[in-house]
């Protein structure tokens, strides 16, 4: 009965994080209409699920070891917590996601296994360290993205779509345009692919890497030069290819936000102790499949709030927002610090508004994003915590 009940609510939080956290992937060609709501839950089902199931075993067990440390609870405590943190998160995704905001599944993770370990043992029983570690990447997370979006996109703007012969000009931009898209998205989703082929053929992961890039990038603008037809529908193919990428590196990533306190529980029904946590291929299916699900029935209002909400996109902005996703991501990554993906791109996609002009930027949509974010970890901590005492109390004599 723990099992079925524990399986059904990780289903629960995964088919949530897909309504909310992967619209981020496909909001910004939605809204900048390189692709169709129906095409974009399509791409980003097929291409989460693959991350998901294929790659998200590197999730590790650190998701709740970072935060607070298992060992202080006995199995029946840990079961009792993680099925608080995935009741408490799985609830406050769906109301946020009902509602159109898009917030972070990892912080919303992370406050309910701090609101479990608070009350279980104690405020000292958390690692605050790593909570402020992520509060202040959560701070600048959206301003760095802004940033880097902001220079793509005056670059693009300056030199390509200002031009009076703008088809030319991008004409002579497809090569550098392709080789930032190599440089980016090569180093995030190819190498995770290039590990799973490298034995096979005896090559480095960086050669197979760039390898898979150039001949993707490569095809792409073949296919781009070919089709010049206006600036914006020639841009509007690398986005798409952009958000393609942007949707694998996230089910390979953000799963575990999903699976991670369910393997932990798996792991303590199956052994009968709180270490050693495993990943089995059959709980990345079922956090894969209820990724998709999600998006399926209930993204179309996450990838609106981002694709429309805060600015009118064109495939242009649209690309600069998801390539300083990406960069903001890469660069946190190279210096291990947690990021999110929603923060990253609702940031890209207010820096390319500002080079556009501060009236085309809906502030009223910043400022109800900006305050979900705010209250994801109090809320969940709260929230996991009353869940906690009321199971505690129950089954815990």
């Amino acid at each position: 009965m723990i099992l079925i009940l524990s399986s059904l609510l990780a289903f629960y939080l995964a088919w949530n994080l897909g309504a909310n956290d992967v619209a981020n992937s496909m909001g910004t060609s939605v809204g900048s209409k390189a692709v169709t709501l129906k095409q974009a839950l399509i791409i980003a089902g097929i291409l989460e699920f693959t991350g998901a199931v294929l790659f998200g075993r590197n999730v590790s067990e650190t998701l709740i070891t970072g935060i607070l440390d298992p060992a202080q609870f006995t199995p029946q405590m840990l079961i009792i917590g993680m099925i608080s943190v995935l009741v408490a998160a799985g609830i406050w995704l769906n109301v946020a996601t009902l509602f159109g905001f898009p917030v972070s599944s990892s912080h919303a993770t992370v406050g309910a296994i701090a609101g479990v370990g608070s009350l279980a043992f104690g405020l000292d029983a958390v690692n605050w360290n790593a909570i402020e570690l992520i509060s202040i990447t959560w701070i600048v997370t959206p301003f760095v993205s802004g940033l880097i979006a902001a220079m793509f996109y005056s670059t693009i703007k300056r030199f390509i779509l200002d031009q009076p012969n703008a088809i030319a000009r991008l004409q002579q931009w497809i090569p550098w345009i392709s080789a930032v898209l190599i440089g980016i998205f090569g180093v995030i989703v190819f190498p995770t692919i290039a590990e799973s082929i490298q034995s096979a053929i005896h090559l480095s992961i960086q050669n197979i890497s760039l390898i898979l890039g150039v001949v993707a990038i490569s095809t792409l603008s073949i296919s781009a030069f070919q089709n010049l037809q206006t600036v914006e529908s020639t841009i509007a193919k690398f986005q798409v290819v952009s958000a393609c990428f942007v949707a694998f590196a996230h089910g390979s990533n953000d799963v575990g936000n999903a699976i991670a306190p369910f393997a932990a529980i798996v792991s303590v029904l199956r052994s009968g102790t709180v270490q050693d946590f495993e990943i089995p291929i059959w709980i990345l299916v079922l956090g894969g499949t209820g990724i998709v699900a999600g998006l399926a029935v209930l993204g179309g209002k996450v990838i609106s709030t981002i694709g429309e909400g805060i600015i009118s996109l064109q495939p242009s902005g649209g690309l600069c927002a998801e390539l300083a996703t990406a960069t903001t991501i890469l660069i946190a990554s190279r210096y291990g610090l947690p990021v999110s993906t929603s923060h990253a791109l609702v940031g890209g996609v207010v820096g390319v508004g500002l080079v556009q002009g501060l009236k085309s930027v809906r502030m009223e949509t910043i400022r109800a994003i900006v305050l979900t974010w705010l209250v994801t970890i109090p809320i969940s901590a709260i929230f996991s915590g009353i869940v906690f005492l009321i199971l505690r109390s129950i089954f815990i004599q």
